[in-house]
């Protein structure tokens, strides 16, 4: 079986078909970090938990149901850039 795609078709490797390797690295990364702090600040068990659950899962659900398929670092990106700079946004007259 051969199958043709467009020429201007944008093919992305993904793992388990929903999550890009990019963004996939950072959530990673985050939850190791959070992983780390947690167990240095906490001693008890179902806390620990908690506050894991909490804090990464926000982001992992962020990172899921993105819906234009975008590295969720250029996301992160786009929303500092506009807390950073609201008044450019906001004011901006065409």
């Amino acid at each position: 079986m051969n199958f043709i795609f467009p020429s201007n078709y944008n093919f992305k490797n993904k793992l388990f078909g929903i999550i890009d390797y990019t963004s996939a690295i950072i959530n990673i990364i985050w939850y190791i970090f959070i992983f780390c702090l947690v167990n240095l600040i906490i001693t008890d068990f179902n806390l620990k938990i908690i506050l894991f659950i909490s804090l990464c899962l926000p982001f992992l659900i962020f990172t899921v149901i993105n819906n234009r398929n975008e590295n969720i670092l250029f996301v992160l990106l786009y929303v500092i850039k506009f807390f950073c700079s609201k008044k450019l946004y906001f004011y901006r007259k065409y």
